[in-house]
């Protein structure tokens, strides 16, 4: 797994390895990582080449500076652009006058025309340390960039945005890349559509950090667990999957969450519900009833999508608790959660995961609010299981404390269905024996990437997403 750390945690950090090297090497390895990184970025040779920079007050500001001198000395022009001229950096711009390089102010006409005529714009704003929107005339000289079509390089991370929660409350930097330093942080992760691709520089914190605020899991991570048959399985071996979805109005989430059970590579796959007919024609292996009492032994169930918030469904939700095996619980089943205290009481300490979107986690835990790594941590602790936070940056938090973040770059999972399909992986995982926080993990990471590659740059439907599991599992090394 891949760690993410706070500001908070990386200053202390950064403060413990600069009380050991000499003033000032922190900043310019910092520095030279973020040169190369736009050498790479700036299109053929790169002499007579024109890149700004906007320097904000502070090192974040240096490390821009310190880059610019850097690139001035491989023969490209560099303008910076001070926003606080009385605060810049010191060492850091007199290291880029000495390398020839151009400073105007922010407040003159010039620097608009600098940032429009630049083949690349650094954005040394605000580092860790800012917090909340971009201040004037931040916000005029960005969009200039943006209107001009200048690729931005985020140093560090992309300026106006929450580096502990990914929160952007007003104007802020959209970087087409970022390079960070020391470790990744949580803006990485939670606002990865900010940032662009991630390049991280190692500047020796290691031995200095705490652990990691989260995590984020890697294709070596699901390959080591995802479950693979070995000479003595057979289909009771690899985990019997119980599916309790659907109903005469939604029938196709019946279809969505078994099919993806199924293609999760589960052993053998029951179906209990009104839509059985629907899952039989279908998926002919499921062996589908149309009432739970029939449904037979599993070692884990999927409840939830499309069963309704009634009697019926809560009924149904009671049947599954009942049967005292792992369970992800979904849709109108975490509804039903909410509604019912006496449901609430009976998953706490039990192997289950709940997988709500923002909507339905405000129901029984609160509003999520900026911070979603701290909202489904405190919704974990509360309610005694994993808790899966559905978004553009999925959270999944175990009771203990334990979290990891899944950062999308894209939104392609954002339609109709796909929780569906996300809550039957989920499933498969858990009868297979994955404790609740890997198989949530391990579902969302492989839901996320069979949701790029079922689009493949345009809308896929739900369905597209299940038919393209199997080929992310191929792909998984």
């Amino acid at each position: 797994m891949d760690g993410v750390w706070t500001a908070e945690q990386v200053r202390a950090a950064e403060a413990e390895l600069m009380a050991l090297v000499p003033e000032g090497s922190l900043m310019r390895r910092a520095a030279f990582g973020l040169a190369v990184a736009a050498r790479r970025m700036l299109p053929g040779p790169v002499t007579g080449r024109r890149v700004a920079l906007l320097v904000g007050a502070g090192d974040n500001g240096g490390d821009a500076l310190w880059a610019g001198a850097e690139l001035r000395r491989r023969g490209v022009g560099v303008t910076a652009v001070l926003l606080r001229p009385d605060r810049a950096h010191p060492a850091g711009l007199a290291a880029l006058r000495r390398a020839g390089g151009r400073v105007v102010d922010a407040q003159d006409a010039a620097a608009a025309r600098a940032v429009q005529a630049a083949d690349l714009v650094i954005d040394g704003i605000v580092g860790i340390s800012g917090k909340g929107a971009l201040r004037d005339p931040a916000p005029a000289l960005v969009a200039a960039a943006a209107a001009a079509g200048v690729p931005v390089l985020a140093c560090d991370l992309p300026s106006g945005v929450d580096p502990d929660t990914g929160d952007v409350v007003g104007p802020a930097v959209s970087a087409t890349a970022t390079v960070t330093f020391g470790v990744r942080k949580p803006v990485h992760a939670l606002a990865a559509e900010r940032c662009g691709p991630v390049e991280l520089v190692d500047i020796g914190l290691g031995p200095h950090l705490p652990a990691p605020h989260a995590h984020v899991l890697t294709a070596a991570d699901v390959a080591a667990r995802w479950p693979v048959p070995g000479p003595a399985d057979d289909k009771y071996s690899q985990g019997v999957t119980g599916v309790a979805a659907g109903s005469a109005t939604y029938p196709g989430a019946a279809v969505l969450a078994t099919g993806a059970a199924v293609l999760a590579t589960s052993g053998m796959v029951r179906f209990a519900g009104s839509a059985a007919d629907g899952v039989r024609a279908r998926w002919p292996e499921v062996i589908a009833t149309d009432s739970f009492a029939d449904a037979g032994r599993v070692q884990a169930w999927t409840v939830g999508p499309g069963i309704g918030t009634d009697d019926a469904g809560r009924d149904l939700l009671a049947a599954v608790l009942d049967a005292q095996v792992p369970a992800c619980i979904d849709a109108d089943a975490v509804t039903l959660l909410a509604r019912h205290a006496d449901l609430r009481a009976g998953v706490k300490g039990r192997p289950i995961v709940i997988t709500p979107h923002a909507g339905e986690f405000a129901r029984i835990a609160g509003e999520v609010g900026p911070d979603r790594v701290a909202a489904a941590r405190r919704a974990a602790a509360e309610l005694g299981v994993t808790v899966l936070l559905k978004g553009n940056a999925t959270v999944v938090a175990d009771p203990d404390g334990r979290a990891l973040v899944h950062p999308s770059p894209t939104s392609w999972a954002a339609t109709a269905g796909s929780g569906d399909v996300l809550s039957g992986i989920v499933g498969a995982l858990l009868a297979a024996g994955l404790e609740p926080w890997w198989a949530a993990g391990c579902a969302v990471w492989v839901h996320a990437r069979a949701a790029g590659l079922a689009a493949d740059g345009a809308p896929a439907p739900a369905s597209a997403i299940q038919a393209a599991i199997p080929e992310v599992l191929r792909r998984v090394d």
